[in-house]
């Protein structure tokens, strides 16, 4: 009976001391920064994440999310990120250029044609081609979540083909790529901060501006616009950024955990930003707006009137980002 209790014991104890090789966590409180506000289709993608973390760590592991920048803009955490005071932030690429170039390349006109393009290349080889050059800055991403493609509203005339650019004066941030991209096609291109360009387009002061089907619904610029164009002439990718040093310090289980679960997430957020963006188009058409697509013979032939931009940022962003970008997607196309 004595041989059997310590036979017992011994497998226990062997069970017990193995167990942490198979899923080993510790009880986290990720904080995970957000300029945007938790109505946008990232609350459902975090809300995911949470639920997935929770599962897999027996409730150990949990995400709280600060929206609307409660701490501080994305630029601003993703340093904190970087000095390995902060755990999270998802950021769209365009403010942390300054931080990695390569970035960039997002910003570089008529990218990609759908979503399916997009999927392919950031989930792919050339995404983790990028995650390299995030990790040497010091930042992990857990996964490419969507900020989405920005089209066109005008009140001068439909645009079909490149030519209809012409003289337009388009709103535009003040990305120095956005600049080149509406000048070299004839447009105005105008940089305004956003809480003006409501009125900016009420008065005539401009004749148009540009972004996501959604922010064109919210922002009710229908109201003021008479046609829009589906140019898909820039996407915009969400990165899910953790901290490297942070990161390093977790469990394997942890650090495989947060990436599976960001990839669930991802594909939440997605799902429900297509649709949202489906939801604000047709409000848009009940509205009154004209609205029309590019042909693909267009999109081919602007294209190629962008190639110059491309040429003129290339060595900032990096020679080697800009022709994987566009050997990469020639790849697809073929396919």
């Amino acid at each position: 009976m004595r041989k059997l209790l310590l036979t017992t014991t011994a497998i226990a104890f062997a069970c017990s001391a193995a167990a942490p090789a198979f899923a080993e966590y510790n009880s986290r409180n990720i904080r995970v920064s957000n300029g945007i506000n938790q109505d946008h289709p990232v609350g459902n993608g975090l809300k995911a994440v949470d639920e997935c973390l929770q599962q897999k760590s027996g409730g150990k592991m949990k995400i709280t999310a600060f929206w609307g920048g409660a701490l501080g803009g994305d630029l601003q955490a993703t340093q904190a990120l970087r000095s390995g005071v902060q755990e999270a932030v998802i950021s769209s690429s365009s403010p942390l250029v300054g931080i990695v170039p390569a970035l960039g390349v997002f910003d570089l006109p008529f990218l990609f044609a759908t979503p399916q393009e997009a999927d392919a290349v950031l989930d792919g080889d050339y995404g983790q081609m990028m995650n390299k050059k995030l990790e040497a800055a010091g930042l992990v991403n857990l996964a490419y979540w969507e900020n989405g493609f920005r089209n066109l509203s005008n009140s001068v005339r439909p645009v079909t083909k490149w030519e209809d650019f012409s003289g337009m004066k388009v709103r535009v941030m003040q990305n120095n790529i956005f600049l080149d991209t509406f000048q070299n096609l004839g447009a105005n291109a105008t940089p305004m901060a956003f809480g003006e360009v409501f009125s900016a387009l009420e008065t005539k002061a401009i004749d148009a501006q540009e972004n996501p089907y959604v922010t064109i619904d919210t922002s009710k610029f229908y109201e003021v616009q008479k046609y829009v164009t589906a140019t898909n002439h820039a996407y915009t990718p969400f990165l899910f950024l953790f901290s490297k040093a942070i990161f390093d310090s977790y469990t394997k289980d942890e650090q495989a955990a947060l990436k599976e679960c960001a990839a669930i997430g991802r594909d939440v957020e997605r799902k429900v930003l297509r649709e949202l963006n489906q939801k604000s188009l047709d409000k848009i058409k009940a509205a009154g707006l004209q609205v029309n697509e590019l042909s693909a013979e267009e999109q081919t032939r602007i294209r190629e009137k962008s190639k110059v931009v491309y040429e003129k940022h290339k060595a900032a962003i990096g020679a080697d980002v800009v022709d994987g970008m566009i050997a990469k997607l020639t790849e697809i196309r073929k396919k």
